[in-house]
C-alpha cells in the first residue's frame, strides 16, 4: 500500500514479561503471523464481494484496536501544537490539478464522477485540502507556523490483483498533518515531527530499523527545479545529523513534490515496509499561491511540511496484529477482561464484577455459564484476552475473583477493586506488560 505519507523492527522484548504471545519467528516449525488469517480468526476485520476488494469492514473489535490508535494520534498531534480540521473526501478535478496530483497521479486515482458540468475526484491525499484550509485565511509571520492536523481516507485505484487484507486497500485511513511554516522555521519543526514518531515508538514498543532519506534521481518526474531539491534535501539531512540518527541515502525514492524522510520497520516475516514519514514540499505552496505577510510587510512564500507519524490505520494495525500474534497489550486489547462463572450459581456475581470494570471505563465481558469453565478459558486464551477473571463460591462470597492473566500466572483471591485500579493503571499508562508485579 502506497501512501503520500509512508515506522521498522519491532522492539525486542521478553514476550512473556510484555504478556504478548511469542513471535512465530521465535519458534521455529511455526507458521509466520499473517494478519490476514489472524484478522478472521479473531474477527477484527472482514471482506465482502459486495463491498469489493480492497475495501475491508473493520468488525466491532477491530474497529476497537484502530480507535485506540486514532485516539493516540489525535492526543498526539494536541501535544505538537496542531490544529484538528476536517475536509472531504473529494473535490473538483481542478484541485489536483492545480496540486500536481492528476498530472503525476491520475493512474492511481479513481475515474472522476460527473455531476452535471463539474467533474469531482476521490482524493489520493489530504494535502491539497489542507492548502485551501491555510489560504482560507490572511496569514503573518507570526501565525506561523500552522500546523493542520486530520485522520482522513484517502482513496487509491489499486488493481484487484494487488489488494490484500489491510497491508494493500484502496481507501486509506492516514494520520495526516500538514505545517506551514517560514523557511527558518523549517529545521525545528522536521525536528519536532522526527521526536513525535520517536515518542510514539517507544509508547508502541516499535524499534526503527533504519532512516531512509529518499531524494529524486536523475528522472523528470518531480515537481519543481533542483535548487529547491538540494535545499531541501540538506534540510532533512541535516536534522537526521543532528538527532544523532544514522541513515541510508536512497535516490529515486522521494514522492513527486518533495524529499522525505522515511521510517522503515521489519514485519516476523523479514519483510521491510515504510511506516512513517516526514516530507518536505516546496512547490505545493507555489502552485497554490499561499503566502504570509513577514516582518518587513512584504508577502513570502511558507514551505510546506507533511508529516504522517502513525502512518495509516490499515498499514500500523497490519503490522501490530503480525509483531503481536494478535496478543495486544490491554490498552488495545478489543476485550480486556473476561470474567468467568464457575457455574450458573455464579452467573449473577460474575456479572456483577464485569459490571464494575465497565464502570470503571474498561472493555469487560461476562462469559455466563453454559459449558464447563474448561471450555470458556479455551475460548477466552484463543481471542488472546490479557486479563481473565474467575468467579466461584468464595470469590462470590468475598467480593474477590481468582486471576488468570495470558503470560500463564495465576493470582488468587484478587479484590474486584485492586483488578480494576490494576487494569485501568495499565491501559490509562499504555504500557505492553499486564502488570500485577
Amino acid at each position: 500500500m502506497r501512501t503520500s505519507h509512508e515506522p521498522a523492527r519491532p522492539a525486542v522484548t521478553d514476550p512473556a514479561a510484555a504478556g504478548r504471545a511469542p513471535a512465530a519467528r521465535d519458534q521455529p516449525g511455526r507458521p509466520l503471523p499473517d494478519h490476514r488469517r489472524l484478522g478472521r480468526d479473531l474477527n477484527l476485520f472482514a471482506t465482502d464481494p459486495l463491498a469489493g476488494a480492497g475495501l475491508p469492514l473493520w468488525l466491532p473489535d477491530g474497529a476497537v484496536i484502530r480507535a485506540e490508535l486514532e485516539r493516540l494520534a489525535a492526543e498526539e498531534a494536541v501535544r505538537g501544537g496542531c490544529q484538528r480540521v476536517y475536509t472531504p473526501v473529494l473535490a473538483k478535478r481542478a484541485l489536483f490539478e492545480r496540486s500536481g496530483h492528476w498530472a503525476k497521479f491520475a493512474g492511481d486515482m479513481f475515474p472522476p464522477m460527473r455531476v452535471g458540468e463539474e467533474e469531482f475526484v476521490l482524493r489520493p491525499a489530504n494535502c491539497p485540502h489542507h492548502a485551501l484550509v491555510y489560504a482560507s485565511a490572511q496569514r503573518s509571520y507570526r501565525d506561523l507556523p500552522v500546523r493542520l492536523a486530520e485522520l482522513g481516507a484517502m482513496f487509491r485505484s489499486e488493481l484487484s490483483g494487488v489488494l490484500g487484507g489491510l497491508s494493500r486497500v484502496r481507501q486509506i485511513n492516514l494520520d495526516d498533518t500538514h505545517v506551514f511554516c517560514a523557511p527558518e522555521q523549517v529545521p525545528g519543526e522536521i525536528t519536532r515531527a522526527v521526536q513525535s514518531v520517536q515518542r510514539c515508538y517507544r509508547l508502541l514498543g516499535i524499534e526503527p530499523a533504519r532512516f531512509r532519506l529518499s531524494r529524486r534521481d536523475g528522472g523528470d518526474g518531480y515537481l519543481g527545479g533542483e535548487e529547491l531539491w538540494a535545499s531541501a534535501e540538506r534540510h532533512l539531512a541535516a536534522v537526521l545529523r543532528d538527532l544523532g540518527l544514522d541513515y541510508d541515502d536512497a535516490p529515486g525514492e522521494a514522492a513527486f513534490y518533495g524529499p522525505k524522510i522515511d521510517v522503515q520497520v521489519v514485519d516476523p516475516a523479514g519483510r521491510e515496509e515504510t511506516l512513517s514519514t516526514v516530507q518536505l514540499d516546496f512547490n505545493q505552496p507555489a502552485r497554490f499561491g499561499l503566502g504570509y505577510t513577514g516582518p518587513d510587510g512584504g508577502r513570502h512564500r511558507p514551505v510546506m511540511i507533511h508529516r504522517g507519524v502513525l502512518s495509516a490505520m490499515e498499514r500500523l494495525v497490519a503490522f501490530l496484529i503480525e509483531r503481536d500474534n494478535g496478543a495486544f497489550p490491554p490498552w488495545l486489547a478489543p476485550v480486556q477482561a473476561a470474567v468467568l462463572p464457575v457455574g450458573e450459581q455464579h452467573d449473577e456475581p460474575a456479572r456483577r464484577v464485569a459490571g464494575r470494570l465497565l464502570a470503571a471505563g474498561l472493555r469487560a465481558e461476562c462469559h455466563p455459564a453454559g459449558d464447563t469453565l474448561g471450555a470458556r478459558v479455551r475460548r477466552a486464551r484463543h481471542r488472546r484476552i490479557p486479563y481473565l477473571a474467575v468467579v466461584g463460591d468464595r470469590e462470590s462470597s468475598g467480593d474477590q475473583v481468582a486471576l488468570r492473566l495470558r503470560d500463564g500466572r495465576r493470582l488468587d483471591g484478587v479484590s474486584v477493586g485492586r483488578l480494576a485500579d490494576e487494569m485501568s493503571r495499565q491501559a490509562a499508562g499504555r504500557h505492553a506488560g499486564l502488570g500485577f508485579g
